[in-house]
């Protein structure tokens, strides 16, 4: 069983269109087709509702931390009761993910990811102290063509694009937020201490993934201040040297009120000049006019240069962004219960038409040599996940030649003494899924 460095285990095909490829590969019988649909339909069920609990267990342990929350809890846990329900969090959300074909990044490696150059040319640092908890998973590592604009031209770029991003973060309390002396911007920050958030967005480019988080910090680069502040340096220049004979009144007024009549031959003043109140006050008045035009101008330039940089920031999250908190679940539900389904239908597939016997290690390289034989498309399978699954689902078939009370559950896959997988037949298969349909509640007498 091979393992490949630059694949991944996501499957690139809709479960539906996945079982048209099965059916158009001629293996199945023209009377086993509607048969191998009704199966895929029946354990697409199955999973559909199985999963559904899952998203429950997730929604019920996140309520104490969504920040969107509409409605009241009945009993606020204790702080026990939060603590297991943040770890049961934690742990379900990654199980999912893992689910769901995503693979995981480590903090060290969202570092490095930080100190490369992004598309947004902006200064950033991400607090990691700031953080209780936090679990970053991806799909989809490839290449992607953009266009950037560089001196009013449009130029195309290769960027590393994770084209799916899932993040969880949840915030250190107040009190921590407190003794880092932010307790009076707390208002200003973009999140709320103590609760958690969840994220998903798309086509998100590897060194980017720090405009992801809540407390990214954005400054201004050593290029962006050089742009700003060479400009402003020439302009307070001419400005000082415009208003330098009111600067020069000034001081002689000073001098004069100070040390006396003598004190005027440094600055070169006249005295009739500096007794004259008026000149000095306009001159005054002048001064601070001027300066503090030219000040506000210049703040004012900064300040919209902060507002370009947050709103390039803000664009390119709202058209990258999936889902926020609670509709991650089901978002990522809806991905984890197609992968699962795929992944089953491949292998049971591969061993219903395969008239060899196959141990895992052979099935799991047949079917990463036919995805890329037949539809040029290269996983990495995981194929002790499925075969787990298919051993899971175990249901009771019915024989003719059976008496009922002799009828045990079966698992839709088994191993030989020789180590190799067996699969139900497509009749008995659905028969089985469909006993653990009927019997998923036993209410009724």
């Amino acid at each position: 069983m091979a393992v490949y460095e630059d694949r991944e285990a996501f499957i690139p095909y809709r479960r539906t269109d996945l079982i048209e490829l099965c059916i158009e590969d001629g293996k199945l019988s023209p009377a086993d087709v509607p048969k191998f649909r009704e199966f895929c339909q029946i354990l697409s069920a199955y999973y559909h509702f199985h999963f559904h609990h899952t998203l429950e267990t997730l929604k019920d342990n996140y309520a104490p931390f969504d920040p969107d929350t509409e409605t009241k809890s009945r009993i606020q846990p204790n702080p026990t009761q939060l603590a297991a329900m943040e770890t049961e969090l934690v742990q379900d959300f990654t199980k999912l993910l893992k689910r769901a074909n995503y693979f995981p990044l480590s903090g060290d490696s969202l570092e490095r990811a930080f100190a490369e150059k992004s598309l947004i040319e902006l200064k950033t640092s991400v607090n990691f102290n700031d953080f209780q908890q936090m679990v970053c998973y991806c799909r989809g590592d490839i290449y992607k063509i953009v266009y950037t604009k560089k001196f009013f031209k449009k130029i195309a770029k290769t960027v590393d694009v994770f084209e799916r991003i899932a993040l969880l973060i949840k915030f250190k309390d107040r009190e921590y937020f407190d003794r880092q002396k932010k307790s009076g911007k707390l208002n200003k920050l973009n999140f709320i201490p103590g609760k958690t958030y969840v994220y998903l967005y798309k086509n998100v480019p590897k060194f980017d993934l720090e405009f992801l988080f809540p407390n990214v910090q954005i400054s201004m680069t050593w290029k962006d201040r050089l742009m700003f502040g060479i400009p402003a340096i020439g302009a307070g220049i001419s400005i000082i040297l415009k208003v330098l004979p009111e600067i020069i009144l000034i001081i002689a007024v000073i001098l004069f009120i100070i040390f006396g009549p003598e004190s005027l031959e440094y600055v070169q003043a006249k005295e009739e000049d500096v007794k004259n109140i008026m000149p000095a006050l306009i001159a005054s008045l002048s001064l601070l006019v001027t300066l503090g035009g030219f000040a506000f101008k210049q703040y004012n330039s900064y300040k919209n240069k902060q507002i370009q940089f947050q709103k390039n920031v803000t664009e390119t999250l709202f058209f990258r962004n999936l889902a926020i908190n609670v509709g991650v679940f089901q978002s990522l539900i809806d991905a984890a219960e197609e992968e699962e389904c795929k992944e089953i239908i491949l292998v049971y597939y591969h061993l219903l038409t395969n008239p060899e016997p196959m141990t895992p290690e052979a099935l799991d390289d047949m079917i990463e040599q036919w995805m890329n034989e037949k539809f040029d498309t290269k996983i990495d399978f995981d194929i002790q996940g499925p075969l787990q699954n298919l051993q899971t689902i175990r249901g009771q078939v019915m024989k003719d030649s059976e008496e009922p009370e002799n009828i045990r559950e079966v698992p839709l896959l088994n191993y030989d003494q020789q180590g190799c997988c067996q699969v139900l037949p497509l009749d008995d298969a659905k028969a089985a899924i469909d006993y653990v349909w009927d019997n998923a509640f036993l209410f009724a007498k």
